[in-house]
């Protein structure tokens, strides 16, 4: 009998056929995104282009909840960018302490606010190629800046729901972020690119689950052939 469930679950959403089915899945899976995360952003909370960077280098294997804790008063002490270029990275590690990996995310920030002082004019840049000389601003950080501070569609987040949600859902079969990007950048239309990062998050975060996802209540089920469903 499990077996027999097992194949009929298999047998319940047809894959497509063709580049035009594909397509129409794919549309599919972002109008149901739609009406599931409508107005959803970035769950950092920020008032800057530079808190947002700062924000999200200190997010790298951690929650946003516990950067949510921290900042609000690390930018009360060091309201500045000029403020965090003058810190001793050691000084910094001891305020962002319970966000992990302090040491390396305390160099990561006193270098980029240095960077961003010196090369920028004190200003989070505008374009990839520029955020990307910036320490700590890998594609995943600066696809976050660009696209929530300026509303600059210049990829797609690929954080580790996107990882996960992405391979679920079949849109790549990638394991490697930057893969992963290039696959999604190719079937999801460039308007859709910041707003479908922060519904994948959410998703992740809501039902989508690592372990036991929570499909019964997702209404991505239907077009979702994972081996890994709970239904």
């Amino acid at each position: 009998m499990p077996t027999a469930a097992k194949a009929l679950r298999k047998k319940s959403v047809a894959r497509p056929k063709n580049a035009a089915e594909r397509k129409a899945r794919i549309n599919e899976i972002l109008r149901r995104l739609d009406e599931m995360y409508p107005n959803v952003t970035c769950a950092l909370v920020h008032r800057t282009p530079w808190e947002l960077l700062v924000a999200t280098i200190l997010s790298a294997q951690s929650t946003d909840k516990t950067v949510n804790q921290v900042t609000p008063g690390l930018f009360a002490k060091y309201p500045t960018i000029q403020d965090f270029a003058a810190l001793r990275p050691e000084a910094l590690a001891r305020d962002i302490h319970s966000t992990g990996f302090f040491n390396n995310k305390a160099k990561s920030v006193v270098g980029a606010a240095k960077k961003i002082l010196a090369n920028f004019g004190g200003n989070v840049p505008r374009t990839m190629d520029e955020m990307l000389t910036i320490p700590g601003a890998a594609r995943k950080t600066a696809n976050v800046v660009l696209g929530t501070a300026y509303g600059i569609a210049s990829g797609i987040v690929v954080d580790t729901h996107v990882q996960r949600i992405s391979r679920r859902l079949d849109l790549t079969k990638n394991s490697d972020p930057v893969k992963i990007e290039r696959d999604l950048v190719k079937i999801i239309p460039q308007e859709k690119w910041i707003l479908f990062s922060h519904q994948i998050i959410h998703h992740g975060r809501a039902l989508c689950y690592a372990r036991k996802p929570r499909c019964a209540e997702c209404r991505l089920e239907s077009v979702c052939y994972t081996r890994d469903k709970t239904v």
